[in-house]
């Protein structure tokens, strides 16, 4: 993408700074907000009826994240985005962003890319869930993110494996 459209979408953006705790956008809400991790460790996650929640995605810097389902259908939200270190972010509003693609074809075809990515980063979270045991996970999240476990609380991390906390201490002492 060319410089000039970089700052196209970078002059519609905001930059913030949040603590950890909190919450961008919350189950139940219509989400208009596309962010940009900069800085920091969040979160989407989901609550049962039970009041559990489950971790669906942790995020590290220069993550785009949004509930885009519901972003794009105009639909309340079925996950919470939350903070879990302080962050620092660019905020940009959807509506201006999607003016944007649409007049301008570097912009829609960094779109494009994104969703493509996106896509194959759900598709291959799904093999992972259905294929790897509890460490492998583990092991895989460490990959990714190299000092997790210094960012984020061990039930935080537990309930992204989708495993108890006491779990997670049996699989590091394995380790």
């Amino acid at each position: 993408m060319s410089i000039q459209s970089f700052d196209l979408i970078f002059n519609c953006s905001v930059a913030k700074a949040l603590p950890a705790g909190t919450i961008l956008d919350n189950s139940g809400d219509i989400p208009d907000k596309i962010y940009l991790i900069v800085k920091g460790v969040m979160r989407s996650y989901v609550r049962l009826e039970s009041g559990k929640e489950v971790t669906k995605s942790l995020f590290t810097p220069m993550t785009i994240i949004a509930s885009f389902e519901a972003l794009l259908n105009k639909t309340p939200s079925e996950s919470t985005y939350e903070c879990l270190t302080d962050s620092e972010i660019y905020v940009l509003d959807f509506t201006k962003f999607k003016e944007l693609y649409k007049s301008n074809t570097e912009i829609l075809g960094f779109y494009a890319k994104f969703l493509e990515a996106l896509v194959c980063e759900k598709d291959k979270k799904y093999i992972e869930v259905l294929t790897m045991n509890a460490t492998e996970r583990y092991l895989n999240l460490r990959k990714i993110i190299p000092n997790i476990d210094n960012l984020i609380p061990q039930y935080q991390i537990a309930k992204f494996l989708s495993i108890t906390p006491v779990q997670l201490s049996r699989v590091r002492g394995k380790l």
